[in-house]
């Protein structure tokens, strides 16, 4: 009877943990994703395999399987495990936790792998603290972090690690394991309801490679769902739990399009508040990425060198958006499409560029003039004459000679936009040369 009730207490227990901590993989067979990191053959997997473990640093976004990884790690090796997060512990939980690593191996117990999530939260003493103990094999250290380590982990600690990247989960790997966890009879819901494929398809989507963003939907979802009868997880049931963030649009549907289409003419017509909307409507619906590859493209496209240092200011905001991920993210791309909107214009970039792209295409290539190609010598062992005219040696860093092939001679690609920034390259060429 004791087994009964203390079989039934575990089972309560596992049931009452969130979906997404009930589904960690236990086995790195059951690990979905990350092949180049810990795949057959990979580096990492070679060394737990071989039980050589080295220190690591695990590097990605959010849900993206981090803290899973390293308590695989734990499981298969079989050493002790101890997490600690960086943003609620310093130097005295630290050094509490490494005394108790040394006091183990004195005594026999094999080594303990340390977990610090959010390593990058650690200042510089704190990292100074992990140093010689990860040096000399008291602890196996796992970091994970969503910063670049390069910038974030002091260098003589990240030279003892192994950095492993992490990518985003693709949309069909997060519906595997969406639909692993329906099927579960010990972790997940056993089959207890059926999912609509498009559910779960727009579940995975809009997750955006969070596996743990993914089950946490899904567990909500199933929440919602009729204690009896039949159940059915469909579009309409994930409405009531996503809300209108279900704008999200089908990305296989016209309306994607659309909005997307809209977003970049609105841009490039200099409607801020038209291109505000649109941005609006991508972040509402999670796509992160899709605005801020058209942010990206349009600094080229639609403003180009009419403001080149648009480009460049855009892309910062861009990284910090990425960085920061939603909802701050919609500051830093506010910025960029506000600059993008009300920026003068020029696509004399994409005009000229795809002008060449279609010679190129067309076969009209041709030899490369004699005094552009490399110096080299020939078949008697002798350098051929070359003739070309460095520009630096002339008046005005310039000098006539041909550099496009005989057959386009004279082709023209480039036309100067009717901007400022343009115009005034035109006065200066035309000086310089004497037009």
């Amino acid at each position: 009877m004791e087994n009964l009730f203390g079989n039934l207490f575990e089972t309560e227990k596992r049931q009452t943990k969130p979906l997404a901590d009930r589904m960690r993989p236990e086995r790195l067979s059951d690990f979905v994703g990350q092949e180049s990191a810990v795949g057959a053959g990979s580096p990492l997997r070679r060394m737990i395999e071989r039980d050589v473990l080295q220190s690591v640093l695990f590097y990605g976004p959010p849900g993206t399987g981090k803290t899973t990884l390293a308590k695989v790690i734990a499981h298969v090796t079989g050493e002790k495990f101890e997490a600690i997060n960086a943003v609620s512990s310093g130097v005295p939980e630290l050094r509490k936790l490494i005394a108790k690593a040394q006091e183990d191996r004195r005594n026999g117990r094999g080594r303990t792998i340390v977990f610090i999530d959010e390593i990058h939260r650690f200042n510089k003493a704190q990292q100074d603290v992990l140093l010689p103990y990860v040096e000399n094999g008291t602890i196996v250290l796992i970091g994970a972090t969503t910063e670049n380590p390069f910038f974030e982990i002091n260098s003589p600690l990240l030279s003892r690690m192994k950095v492993v990247r992490l990518e985003k989960l693709q949309a069909p790997q997060i519906q595997q394991i969406l639909e692993r966890a329906i099927a579960d009879s010990e972790r997940g819901f056993g089959n207890s309801f059926k999912a609509e494929p498009e559910a779960l398809r727009i579940i995975a989507d809009f997750a955006a490679g969070d596996a743990r963003s993914a089950l946490n939907i899904l567990e909500q979802a199933e929440f919602m769902l009729p204690e009896e009868g039949e159940r059915v997880l469909t579009v309409a049931t994930l409405r009531s739990v996503i809300g209108t963030a279900l704008q999200r649009y089908d990305k296989k549907g016209d309306q994607h399009y659309d909005i997307i289409s809209a977003f970049i003419k609105s841009m490039r017509g200099g409607d801020a508040d038209a291109a505000l909307h649109y941005l609006a409507r991508l972040l509402e619906a999670g796509d992160l990425i899709g605005a801020c590859r058209r942010i990206l493209c349009s600094a080229s496209e639609d403003i180009g060198l009419a403001y080149p240092q648009a480009a460049m200011i855009v892309k910062s905001c861009v990284d910090s958006a990425l960085q920061l991920g939603l909802p701050e993210a919609r500051l830093p791309l506010a910025e960029a499409v506000l600059l993008l909107a009300t920026a003068p214009k020029s696509n004399s970039v994409v005009m000229s560029i795809d002008a060449a792209i279609a010679d190129v295409r067309a076969g009209k290539a041709g030899p490369i003039p004699r005094e552009l190609q490399n110096v080299h010598a020939d078949g008697t062992g002798f350098e051929r004459e070359q003739g070309y005219k460095y520009p630096h040696s002339y008046l005005g860093h310039w000098v006539q000679q041909q550099y496009l092939p005989d057959e386009l001679k004279g082709k023209r690609y480039y036309e100067y936009g009717d901007n400022k920034t343009e115009q005034a390259a035109r006065a200066y060429w035309q000086r310089i040369k004497g037009e």
